[in-house]
């Protein structure tokens, strides 16, 4: 009995010792068999069309795949961008280690569209992480699969063509627009560019243009009839609208901007010396006027309209084009870029024409007028001459803005201000029994006197803002304006990319602007949307670089290459994986409405 007993004793005890160790052994050899990753879930992608990639995962049996771990991104794409896409749905399953998630059993396969810049052919690589587990419990760590792709070329920019239900993404407005040259019929486009001048010549770009075309029309005296005024005006537009178009698709084919070529100091500082010149002569200080032999043979050309006026105001609309106006705005980039990617010059460049052409309907209408408003002879010309060379001093000034320290920019503003009330004579009593017009004129000669004083003062308290002159002198602190955003500079492509980098592993996102100390658009940008206080608090977490390419150098001109950019003013925006976010660009001034409505509409900030 008792050695039955140690028998059924000893039995029980290796049941439990083999039941107790069943598990363990199981898992042993199940996991002497697990398949490695590869194996598991062979991952693959290749090109759908011009607009899309597929991608597909082979699963195999007893292994699954979690909807929530897949991810994209794009590792050395130029100007590309993966667009919305959106995964299947898989198994609803609660999981111990992540909640409620979704799996995939056997295969999974859908598209990613992309969204692109730039029409020709590339090598792009597309990196995939997800992440997958057994059946029997065992879970892979998390997995990055990267796949070389050749792209092929496309023939247009459309957005997310294959998308099943397509979600609304963002576009910039310089890639509508050029968008739009491949789409749109060529009536809708040449008029649509017609309508983006008309705009532009609105903006302070444009503005000095119509104190110089004045003063070409005002110089010559009272001859001047409606008819002249006009043609005048027309050789002024049509040359610089040839000028913008010529230089614009240049740019476009070549990469290289000609009117920031005209930026250097030597540039502006001749061409503000020959409005100084002009607004002498309007004074009365001497006549400018062609040579006695040329002035001999225009003359017995026969020809009354070959005077040299139309010449020279063709001469003056070209370099007006180039110096005057160089800043970048979105319609222009628009078209550049798909001059650029297509190298259709022609329907390009008939659309940069009809941008300058929308751009010099104001000063046709000022040329139309001119005839017709201005006085023919006596007193009231030399006064009016003198008003439009007052208005070609300005001219000087605001050019010389770009290539000379502020203090002595304002310096400047406060002598033109109060020699200017002098000659209006601000400073002397009225006679009795005065007209109305001498009232006004001594009005605005004190206000002119009292401005200019005010400048003076503020430029003795460092301030260097014209519109407010006594900024900051108030007891109260708190009236102070906001003072802008502080950038960091960076001088190259290896130093943006350091940033970046650092930025990126501390989780901020980066905002890079392109300055020019001639772009007026940027300090528009600098003084007016900086400062707000609600687009600093937008960007307070987020790492502020700037470009300065004023100087225009080798550094400057690769760091305008590597973007595809013509030239300032353009922000750029990259998120945390330190992707550029192209349909983020913002090329152009925006008011600070405008450009905190978009930076609420960025996902990256």
């Amino acid at each position: 009995m008792r050695f039955s007993q140690t028998i059924i004793f000893y039995l029980l005890l290796v049941f439990s010792v083999i039941t107790c160790a069943a598990p363990t052994l199981t898992f042993s050899t199940t996991a002497d068999k697990l398949l490695t990753s590869e194996q598991a879930f062979k991952f693959s992608a290749q090109v759908k069309d011009s607009h899309a990639l597929a991608v597909n995962w082979e699963i195999a049996d007893g292994y699954y795949l979690y909807r929530e771990k897949i991810s994209f991104r794009l590792l050395n794409a130029d100007q590309l961008q993966l667009g919305t896409y959106e995964i299947p749905h898989g198994k609803p399953q609660q999981d111990a280690a992540f909640g409620a998630v979704e799996i995939f059993y056997q295969q999974l396969k859908f598209d990613i569209p992309l969204n692109r810049q730039k029409l020709a052919s590339q090598k792009i690589t597309l990196e995939a992480s997800f992440q997958g587990c057994a059946d029997i419990g065992v879970c892979y760590p998390p997995m990055q699969k990267t796949v070389k792709i050749n792209l092929p070329a496309a023939t247009n920019f459309n957005l997310q063509p294959n998308l099943t239900n397509p979600t609304t993404t963002v576009i910039s407005e310089q890639n509508q627009i050029a968008n739009a040259l491949t789409n749109d019929s060529i009536i809708l486009t040449l008029l649509s560019f017609l309508g983006f001048g008309l705009l532009l010549s609105f903006t302070p770009c444009v503005f000095p243009m119509i104190p110089i075309l004045s003063g070409i029309i005002i110089g010559q005296g009272e001859q001047v009839s409606t008819q002249k005024a006009f043609l005048l005006s027309l050789a002024y537009v049509i040359s610089s609208a040839l000028t913008y178009t010529v230089f614009g698709v240049l740019a476009a084919l070549f990469g290289s901007n000609l009117q920031t070529a005209f930026q250097q100091p030597w540039v502006i500082g001749l061409f503000s010396g020959i409005f100084v010149l002009l607004s002498l002569s309007m004074f009365g200080f001497y006549n400018l006027e062609l040579p006695k032999f040329l002035q001999a043979k225009l003359h017995n050309s026969g020809d009354k309209h070959r005077d040299g006026s139309y010449l020279g105001a063709g001469i003056m609309g070209s370099l007006s084009s180039l110096i005057v106006g160089p800043c970048v705005a979105a319609p222009l980039a628009g078209a550049l870029i798909y001059i650029g990617q297509t190298g259709d010059a022609i329907l390009g460049g008939t659309a940069l024409f009809m941008l300058g052409l929308g751009m010099g309907i104001p000063l046709l209408i000022v040329g139309a007028s001119a005839g017709k408003l201005l006085p023919k002879a006596g007193q009231w010309l030399n006064s009016t001459k003198a008003v439009f060379g007052v208005l070609m001093l300005a001219v000087s000034i605001w050019m010389l803005e770009r290539i000379l320290a502020t203090t002595l920019i304002l310096c400047m503003w406060a002598f033109l201000l109060i020699i200017s009330a002098i000659y209006l004579r601000a400073t002397e009593p009225l006679p009795e029994n005065c007209s109305g017009w001498s009232k006004l004129w001594k009005g605005l000669g004190l206000i002119m006197l009292v401005y200019g004083i005010l400048m003076l003062i503020g430029v003795s308290a460092g301030n260097t803002n014209i519109l407010q002159p006594l900024q900051g002198l108030s007891a109260n602190s708190s009236a102070k304006q906001h003072a802008g955003l502080k950038f960091e500079r960076i001088n190259s492509i290896a130093e943006l990319e350091t940033r970046i980098q650092q930025a990126s592993n501390n989780g901020q996102t980066v905002m890079l602007d392109f300055y020019a100390d001639w772009c007026i658009s940027c300090k528009e940008m600098e003084a007016y949307t900086f400062t707000d206080p609600q687009v600093q608090q937008v960007l307070a977490n987020t790492v502020l670089l700037q470009a300065d390419v004023t100087a225009n150098n080798a550094n400057d001109q690769a760091l305008l290459k590597h973007f595809n950019l013509i030239g300032p003013p353009a922000i750029l925006f990259f998120n945390r994986e330190q992707q550029e976010q192209t349909q983020a660009r913002v090329i152009g001034y925006q008011a600070s409405e405008t450009f905190l409505a978009h930076l609420n509409s960025l996902k990256l900030l």
